[in-house]
C-alpha cells in the first residue's frame, strides 16, 4: 500500500480523481475549482485596505480555497521530502542537449540548480526571470478572470469558451517563452 506512495499514479487515475473534485465542489458547496484567488483572500484577510476590491467576506468566500491552497503546499511538501522518490528524475536526452545548449547543465534534483539555486535567483537574470514572469502570471490570471488550473479543469469541464480561449492562450505563451524568450534570456 505505501508503494503507491512512492510512485506516480497512472493517468487513468489520478485524471477522473482531479475530474471528479470539480463535481464535488459544486454539489457540495457550490465552489469552483481554482487556485488564483488566494491571492486577493489572503490580502483580503491581512492587510486593511480602503480599496473596495479587498473589503469583502474573504472567510466566507475563500477560507476553504485557502485550505486548499495550505493542503498543495503541504501536499509538495509531502511528496518532495517525506514520499520523495529516490530514483532520478526521467528527462529525455534531446532535452537535455536542449537545455544544454541554454548552460543548463544540472539535472540531479527535481529542478535545475542552474536556474533555482539561490545563486541563480540573486543574479540579475534571476530577478528579471523572477520579476517579469511573476508579474506575467499574475497579470494574466487576472486577466483570464483565473489560473490554468481554474480554467483547465473547471472551465472546459463545464464547457465554458472563455477557458478553451484561455488555454489556448497560455499554451501559446508557454510556447512563445520557451522558444522565444528563454534563448535570450540564456
Amino acid at each position: 500500500m505505501i508503494e503507491l506512495v512512492y510512485r506516480p499514479w497512472p493517468w487513468w487515475v489520478a485524471g477522473p480523481l482531479i475530474g471528479l473534485f470539480v463535481p464535488i465542489l459544486l454539489l457540495l458547496g457550490n465552489r469552483l475549482f481554482g487556485v488564483s484567488a488566494n491571492l486577493r483572500h489572503i490580502c483580503a484577510a491581512t492587510l486593511p485596505s480602503p480599496t473596495e476590491y479587498l473589503r469583502y467576506d474573504w472567510k466566507g468566500k475563500g477560507g476553504w480555497n485557502l485550505a486548499f491552497a495550505g493542503g498543495i503546499v503541504l501536499g509538495g511538501f509531502l511528496a518532495g521530502y517525506v514520499f520523495a522518490n529516490p530514483e532520478p528524475i526521467a528527462i529525455a536526452a534531446a532535452t537535455q542537449a536542449d537545455l544544454s545548449a541554454l548552460g543548463i547543465t544540472d539535472f540531479e534534483g527535481l529542478v535545475p540548480a542552474d536556474l533555482f539555486a539561490i545563486e541563480a535567483l540573486s543574479s540579475l537574470r534571476g530577478w528579471i526571470v523572477l520579476g517579469l514572469g511573476g508579474f506575467l502570471v499574475g497579470f494574466g490570471a487576472a486577466w483570464a478572470g483565473g489560473c490554468t488550473s481554474g480554467h483547465g479543469i473547471a472551465g472546459l469541464g463545464d464547457l465554458q469558451l472563455p477557458s478553451l480561449i484561455a488555454i489556448a492562450s497560455f499554451f501559446v505563451g508557454g510556447i512563445a517563452t520557451t522558444h522565444l524568450l528563454l534563448p535570450l534570456l540564456f
